[in-house]
């Protein structure tokens, strides 16, 4: 077998042992398919190699991205019912700030954002638990999937909102 090379990233790179002349890809693994130099779960792909090492799907990393940032209880979430709310930049970063909860179209936006940008601080500041069940069954449509399954996994009145309103 080859000697170990970095690519442009720094990783170790394997060429496999029938591929020789061919310049490697991916990381090396070690026996238990974990890059050599991070320890992390992944991938390594040849030309012409059917085997590759079990990796989590990109859905399952922005789920469990979401996961850790859900409340313990929809009961946490204490944000305003009405009135005007002006999201921080580390939210709204692109557009509007400032939202009107009187208003369903910028209520709707907010709480859109809300849930795809917030830590776990922000879905308890800036979410009302009796908005978010309410309107759960139209809200669902214009989040992600990965922050839909997750939401209604964790808290089973999102699930049966959404499954009454179907």
């Amino acid at each position: 077998m080859k000697k170990p090379q970095a690519n442009h990233r720094g990783l170790l790179l394997l060429a496999a042992p029938q591929l020789a002349g061919q310049p490697p890809v991916g990381p090396a693994l070690c026996s238990e398919g974990r890059c050599l130099r991070t320890k992390q779960l992944t991938a390594c792909f040849f030309p012409d190699s059917r085997r590759v090492a079990s990796q989590p799907g990109l859905s399952d990393l922005r789920r469990a991205k979401f996961a850790r940032r859900l409340p313990a209880a929809l009961s946490e979430l204490a944000g305003p019912q009405h009135g005007p709310v002006r999201l921080p930049l580390h939210l709204a970063w692109s557009g509007l700030t400032t939202f009107d909860l009187d208003q369903p179209g910028l209520w709707m936006s907010c709480y859109r954002i809300v849930l795809a940008e917030g830590q776990h601080d922000d879905l308890v500041r800036y979410l009302d638990r009796d908005l978010l069940v309410g309107l759960w069954p139209t809200l669902r449509t214009l989040v992600s999937r990965d922050v839909r399954e997750v939401w209604e996994s964790a808290f089973g009145e999102l699930g049966g909102s959404a499954r009454a309103a179907a």
